[in-house]
């Protein structure tokens, strides 16, 4: 999941300034130097984003299967 967050946050940032740099008239040199500083900013933060994402939605998953899992053990015990 970090790999597709950084995929997003990265371009995003870079349009952004270039969005911002064609309303504002800014020079293309500086221009660009921002915005590629801001893709690979961003993208680093969508990146630890994106793990720190998954690995909670993982470790959701995993607590509630083990939950069902000792549920059906149980009942396996009981009816057995």
């Amino acid at each position: 999941m970090g790999r597709t967050y950084a995929g997003i946050l990265g371009p995003l940032a870079f349009t952004t300034i270039l969005a911002r740099s064609m309303i504002d008239t800014s020079s293309v040199e500086s221009t660009m130097m921002l915005a590629t500083v801001c893709l690979f900013l961003f993208a680093g933060i969508g990146y630890l984003a994106g793990q720190v994402a998954d690995s909670i939605v993982l470790d959701a998953v995993k607590a509630n299967f083990d939950k069902e899992l000792q549920a059906r053990e149980a009942a396996e015990a009981n009816a057995g």
